[in-house]
């Protein structure tokens, strides 16, 4: 299998370094950005990438907070790296759209075919990504956050957007569900949007309890159900 190797560039002040994964050959492929929760750039993430290009796809492990950091303490070190990008939506969104650029831009890349899947902080982020009007097939969040600072305008969200969460997400609560929903049908998009009834955040994660917070709990359900529809989404999209 590919390795994974180093993907780098500044913005804004930080200098960003995330990591690449692609099949063996040099031909254009599709392209599919693999955004971070809170924590940063995780091996989480690393094992997504590298799934992916098995299926045939580039995939960009992404870093939004700089230094390809992986924060170690969620209530110390991870709130105020995070707080940094959040408290300034106007520079995440264009954080989002400069990763896309990146990739869309590299010469093993079919800049057509593109897609965005995100985990937490990075559902959110590849929402604004959907939002900023790029030139996505589709978006795919995992227990994301679904709020915004700016929502979609209509005809602004190019693919599909797909949004896997659950309802004892304390994260994304009953209101930001019907909320994006809204958002979406307002904006005329494509959402597929699914609820699971007992998973709560995190539930991707085999390791979220760890955390030792309320509200964040893996589930071995939702996470296989969420990764075979991904699967099939990228496919029909991207045709691979």
């Amino acid at each position: 299998m590919s390795e994974l190797e180093p993907i780098a560039f500044h913005h804004e002040g930080d200098d960003l370094r995330g990591e690449i994964v692609a099949p063996p050959g040099g031909e254009r492929r599709p392209a599919v950005l693999v955004m971070h929760t809170a924590l940063g750039l995780s091996d989480h993430m690393r094992q997504q990438a590298c799934l992916l290009t098995q299926r045939g796809y580039v995939a960009v492990a992404t870093d939004m907070y700089g230094g390809g950091r992986y924060l170690r303490d969620p209530q110390n070190e991870a709130a105020d790296t995070y707080m940094r990008l959040t408290g300034n939506p106007l520079m995440q969104r264009r954080r989002t759209v400069a990763w896309y650029e990146k990739v869309r831009q590299l010469p093993n890349v079919d800049p057509t075919r593109i897609a965005a899947i995100g985990y937490c902080y990075g559902g959110r982020c590849v929402l604004e990504l959907a939002r900023s009007g790029a030139d996505l097939k589709a978006v795919v969040s995992y227990h994301g956050l679904l709020d915004t600072h700016e929502p979609a305008r209509p005809g602004s969200i190019k693919g599909i957007v797909a949004v896997y969460t659950g309802a004892l997400d304390p994260y994304a609560p009953q209101k930001d569900v019907e909320a994006l929903r809204q958002e979406m049908s307002e904006a005329q998009a494509r959402l597929q949007l699914t609820v699971f009834s007992h998973a709560a955040h995190g539930f991707t994660d085999p390791h979220a309890s760890k955390a030792g917070l309320p509200g964040i709990e893996y589930d071995a359900i939702a996470e296989k159900v969420s990764w075979a529809g991904t699967l099939a989404l990228l496919q029909s999209e991207l045709g691979t």
